[in-house]
């Protein structure tokens, strides 16, 4: 069999293009959620993580440490078939809920991590020289927290898409069950699981793009200013 007529079997036959994108819109879905409730439970975790009581700190610490060490993947199906078992909830929201909750932990340290990095006497001088304390922050120290995590918070959505993959355990059918249940109708795993590795690859490189094309943007408002 030619390459066109296995590309052919894989991509269109049976409106297999149709059933792909619907697996990868719901990698995407679940990806964009999770990130999301994750960069904000993160930052509260990461207020926690740095303040000075005991009473916020040790449990921010606890929860890092247990959600940073747990494998994603016995997380979602204790959360799944143990926690939410008798829920109402949707698989599809409790994978969303259980990256969310990974991902805030790796944002947390990511946080305090770029906070630590930042020269606390530079918010001494603003606010010596007339700024509030809001002010001071803004200006001052978030622009450089961004910066010093901007990449790293890049390479933790690329892993988070990429943890993604594992929801076909908990009966969802995204990118990954999508591409596997593909491979088996045509009994051509190997090319089928090349195609469905370059498109992680071109979500991940889309994401690259996001963020080299929010420098450039930064770089031209830095010099017009």
């Amino acid at each position: 069999m030619e390459l066109k007529d296995i590309l052919y079997k894989i991509l269109i036959q049976g409106g297999s293009y149709l059933t792909i994108l619907k697996g990868l819109n719901a990698t995407i879905r679940i990806s964009v959620f999770a990130l999301i409730l994750g960069t904000l439970l993160g930052a509260v975790i990461c207020a926690l993580r740095m303040s000075r009581f005991k009473l916020f700190n040790i449990p921010a610490k606890l929860y890092i440490l247990l959600l940073r060490g747990s494998p994603v993947l016995m997380l979602l199906m204790l959360m799944y078939y143990g926690i939410f078992a008798r829920s109402s909830l949707e698989a599809e929201t409790i994978a969303v809920i259980t990256f969310a909750l990974n991902t805030a932990a790796h944002i947390a340290e990511l946080l305090r991590s770029a906070i630590g990095a930042v020269d606390f006497g530079q918010y001494e001088a603003a606010r010596t020289l007339g700024f509030s304390a809001f002010q001071a922050f803004r200006f001052i120290t978030l622009p450089q927290i961004i910066k010093i995590a901007k990449p790293v918070y890049q390479s933790n959505i690329i892993n988070l898409i990429q943890w993604t993959s594992v929801v076909g355990y908990v009966s969802i059918t995204d990118l990954t069950r999508v591409i596997n249940n593909i491979a088996s109708r045509t009994m051509q795993p190997m090319i089928t699981i090349i195609i469905g590795m370059l498109i992680y690859l071109a979500l991940a490189y889309i994401v690259h793009g996001i963020f080299a094309l929010s420098d450039v943007l930064a770089a031209r408002k830095v010099r017009k200013a």
